[in-house]
């Protein structure tokens, strides 16, 4: 539908376009060129020749080949702000009007001459050049991100505004164009009236960046798994819809959706996330006792990330001082990081590295032992071959791009939503035979480079190990700076955080 839309409004344009030259005493077929008709309007407007140039910008282009047709409009003595959005957002309607109308005809430099902007037009042509230069800007330069939930602490802060440039990897052409500016899936004010249009959805694409992404980078990302969401509160990304399917209703996504509200996202309109990549294409990646290994080596942790330790005392237990001294919250039910635990002399700790150094000089510590988790539940790949835990999961093969592999019952659960989803094939399961396009085969090569990303407080991270890969396409950029921050309040500012750059 998308492609028929951009089709039809295509030809509208230089239909338009070609009675407009013939009414402005171009030859009308020279409309039709593309680039050439926009330089034979620079050259008839005495617009400046660079404009022309300007407009080969990728995408920022784009605009300045609108503003350029805006002026070829008032030519024809068309100067309000009805009409100038009209040219703007209804071309292949409004261009047909002013070449085929009788009412209208071209009216030169003269009537150009004689128009002044009223005070009211200045300022609206000036909020719509912010708009656009603000639009362009997040788009594919930096954009802001606030930090929502624990799972990075204490490299990162709940409520750590960050940069995440975009340039890092290369910005991604906008794959849902048709947006409310300035906000991501939602509409400002709403958590669930979207603030997109599906009208029309473009294919992914990436423009040159300054690097790939590596291992140890902080990366934002839309939410693989949030392409569905149930559009309702206490769920969406806290508690996403495949979850919700597996563990409530057994894969019963008929019944699922009679008890819900469901929402489909674009891929670019998912919930963003962000995480630590901790393995790229190509990489094997396993845990061990709650230990990281990337291609068979230890890997150090953050120095500021978090974990969870069990600490036995001798029965007395420890100062309120010392405590805050570690900056552990107490009091929180849901990010609580220190409280005393159900068995006798122990105590709970969610702390850094140096924090543990300090724990252990104090005269009442008799054992620190650090947690291993070993929940089964709603583990990537959800499947029998894998009885993988929290903290002893793996090892896994990252897919890369252009790698071929063997499909096998033993790795089909790894596989195929990539295959499926984030690929576009379709993929039959045929009693171990597998059918993709409709076609029988036993191998498949990927099209897409694939990572692996984690919170560095792994216990209170929903990250890879829960809904597997991330695909490049889901990029969105490299978390750069925190600008601002503050803890509870906006009026109690974190102000050892302004402009911290992230590690």
């Amino acid at each position: 539908m998308g492609w028929i839309i951009f089709i039809l409004a295509t030809l509208g344009w230089h239909i338009g376009m070609y009675g407009m030259f013939k009414k402005a005493g171009i030859t009308p077929w020279k409309a039709l060129i593309p680039f050439y008709n926009t330089w034979l309007i620079v050259e008839k407007c005495s617009i400046k020749k660079y404009w022309f140039w300007l407009q080969l910008i990728p995408i920022a282009g784009q605009f300045i080949t609108i503003w350029i047709t805006i002026i070829f409009s008032m030519f024809f003595g068309k100067f309000t702000l009805a009409d100038h959005a009209a040219v703007v957002f209804l071309p292949f309607i409004y261009f047909p009007y002013l070449g085929f109308s009788d009412k209208v005809r071209w009216k030169g430099k003269e009537i150009v001459a004689l128009y002044k902007k009223s005070p009211a037009r200045e300022w609206v042509d000036a909020a719509v050049f912010a708009v656009v230069a603000a639009t362009l800007i997040r788009t594919f330069v930096f954009e802001a991100y606030v930090i929502p939930s624990a799972s990075m602490e204490k490299t990162l802060l709940i409520s750590d505004f960050l940069f995440v440039n975009k340039m890092s990897y290369g910005p991604r052409l906008p794959i849902t164009p048709l947006s409310f500016p300035f906000v991501h899936n939602t509409m400002p004010f709403s958590e669930s009236k979207p603030s997109y249009l599906k009208w029309i959805q473009l294919p992914y694409k990436r423009l040159p960046g300054l690097g790939e992404v590596q291992r140890n980078d902080v990366v934002v990302f839309n939410f693989p798994e949030g392409d569905t969401i149930i559009n309702e509160d206490n769920y969406r990304s806290e508690n996403p819809y495949y979850d919700v399917l597996r563990r409530d209703y057994h894969g019963n996504r008929d019944e699922l959706m009679a008890e819900h509200e469901i929402l489909i996202h674009p891929m670019d309109k998912t919930d963003n996330y962000i995480k630590r990549c901790i393995a790229i294409a190509g990489d094997s990646m396993m845990i061990k006792d709650a230990k990281l290994y990337i291609n068979g080596v230890l890997v150090p942790v953050p120095p500021d990330a978090q974990t969870d330790y069990f600490v036995t005392t001798n029965g007395t237990g420890f100062s309120d001082d010392f405590i805050q001294s570690l900056s552990l919250r107490t009091e929180d039910d849901e990010n609580k990081e220190f409280f005393q635990t159900n068995v006798p002399n122990q105590y709970y700790f969610n702390m850094r590295a140096a924090d543990l150094e300090k724990v252990k000089t104090q005269p009442n510590v008799v054992k620190i032992e650090p947690l291993v988790d070993n929940d089964k539940t709603l583990l990537f790949p959800y499947d029998s071959a894998h009885k993988w835990t929290i903290d002893n999961y793996g090892p896994i093969w990252i897919p890369k791009k252009g790698t071929t592999v063997t499909l096998s019952p033993d790795n089909i659960g790894l596989y195929k939503r990539l295959i499926q989803v984030y690929e576009g094939n379709t993929i039959d399961d045929n009693n171990g035979k597998y059918i993709i396009n409709g076609k029988e085969t036993t191998t498949y090569t990927f099209k897409y480079n694939y990572y692996w990303m984690m919170g560095d407080n792994r216990h209170r991270s929903q990250d890879s190990r829960f809904w597997g890969f991330v695909p490049e396409t889901c990029i969105v950029g490299k978390a750069s700076l925190v600008w601002f921050s503050y803890d509870g309040s906006m009026f109690h500012p974190r102000w050892s955080r302004f402009f911290k750059s992230i590690h």
